[in-house]
């Protein structure tokens, strides 16, 4: 298990065709899909609540040219750059309920937003093979990713070869202080800053994660970066980093990275009805976006 950061990476030249496209990321759209997302949508406790988040989010994928449909029990939207799902695919998902009580701004509707801003881009520049979902019920045992990812069984093509789960993106602090780390992680010395973007890796999925730290360090090198590296299987032993919609994918030995702002090791408000938009780092949730579409455009450009 290691650390690596992004500002340790040598920075490569600029590719100008990436460039151009992950500046058209739009921060007032970022702040606009957390607020439209901000209330409480938990599955079970605000259920026509979570039905009109998931409609909120279908017609925004309908604007911006998909055709999303519901797939599973439990209404996660799936959409396709080319309206199949047809392989081999980069995964860009999020879980869009939250826990009962509270508006989710940053757990998870600042996720959804990098997702949605993604798409919105990626349709408008025709990027690759892209696939965008949006999962439900991730707040009651990730009922929605593990039926998505158990819908990919006996696919004679791989569907998707690469996933990025996006879980609380958008919360910064920049005060020396305000970062703490989960407990017993032998070794690991970590910023005290809550001021990074973290990735969380395995075996799968360490490859990818390396290479979203070299794109870092080329395309948004102010923005500091790490990421933690797991061998051998070692996070079987760890809970706190199965929490999220990436779990399922390493189950299922699909490489998979979790991105994430650290949650609860950063954010007080976690889980609380303080969760709310004006909370939240815009510049910090834009470079986030401009990052995972660098990651989508880089590959589909290779």
């Amino acid at each position: 298990m290691i650390v690596a950061y992004s500002q340790n990476r040598r920075s490569k030249e600029t590719n100008a065709s990436v460039a151009e496209i992950i500046n058209g990321v739009s921060k007032e759209k970022l702040r606009a899909f957390v607020e439209m997302l901000s209330f409480p949508r938990h599955y079970l406790a605000e259920h026509k609540a979570n039905v009109r988040a998931r409609n909120l989010l279908i017609e925004h994928l309908r604007e911006f040219g998909y055709t999303p449909v519901l797939q599973g029990n439990y209404d996660n939207i799936v959409a396709t750059t080319d309206g199949s799902n047809k392989g081999p695919s980069l995964l860009l998902g999020a879980h869009y309920d939250s826990v009962p009580g509270t508006p989710g701004a940053d757990d998870n509707a600042s996720a959804v937003a990098v997702c949605l801003e993604c798409a919105r881009l990626v349709k408008e520049h025709d990027i690759g093979s892209v696939m965008i979902v949006l999962f439900n019920r991730e707040e009651d045992g990730l009922l929605g990713s593990s039926e998505f990812v158990a819908s990919l069984d006996g696919f004679a093509e791989t569907v998707v070869d690469e996933a990025h789960i996006f879980e609380m993106v958008g919360y910064c602090d920049r005060t020396p202080g305000s970062q703490r780390m989960p407990p017993r992680l032998p070794g690991i010395v970590a910023p005290n800053t809550g001021d990074f973007l973290a990735l969380l890796a395995n075996r799968h999925s360490n490859g990818i994660a390396e290479n979203v730290l070299s794109l870092a360090a080329s395309h948004v090198p102010e923005f500091p970066v790490l990421a933690l590296k797991m061998y051998l299987g070692i996070e079987k032993y760890f809970g706190h980093f199965h929490r999220s919609d990436h779990a399922p994918f390493w189950k299922a030995g699909i490489p998979s990275v979790m991105w994430t702002d650290t949650s609860e090791f950063r954010n007080s408000h976690y889980h609380q009805a303080s969760d709310t938009p004006d909370t939240l780092d815009y510049d910090f949730l834009s470079q986030v976006t401009r990052l995972a579409l660098a990651r989508a455009v880089s590959r589909a450009r290779k």
